[in-house]
């Protein structure tokens, strides 16, 4: 019998692949249930969650806003543009978590 919960792809990019279990280089991708009623942060806890390094790394402390060092897409749109941490999700999304560059 095939699952039909629906999923988001999260991506994880470049030098957060080492909080991940990845060699800090490429990307590495993992599919996230999406439960109703799931919003972007609520997807981005629950994978986090399992990654310590991480979850220490995108959250500052409470888990209620993202660090400053990484950003979060969703679908290729950082977030602001046009989602946020409080936008639901149905599935088929991508979630893409990379680190911040400084330029110089």
């Amino acid at each position: 019998m095939q699952d039909l919960t629906p999923t988001v792809t999260v991506e994880v990019a470049a030098w957060v692949t080492r909080l991940v279990g990845g060699d800090g280089t490429g990307r590495r991708l993992f599919d996230e249930a999406v439960r109703d009623g799931d919003t972007v942060a609520d997807v981005l806890r629950r994978f986090s969650a399992r990654f310590p390094e991480l979850d220490a790394a995108l959250w500052l402390s409470g888990r209620k806003e993202l660090g400053e060092h990484l950003e979060v897409l969703v679908d290729d749109a950082a977030l602001g543009v046009s989602h946020d941490l409080d936008s639901l999700l149905k599935g088929g999304e991508q979630v893409t978590i990379l680190g911040q560059f400084m330029g110089g």
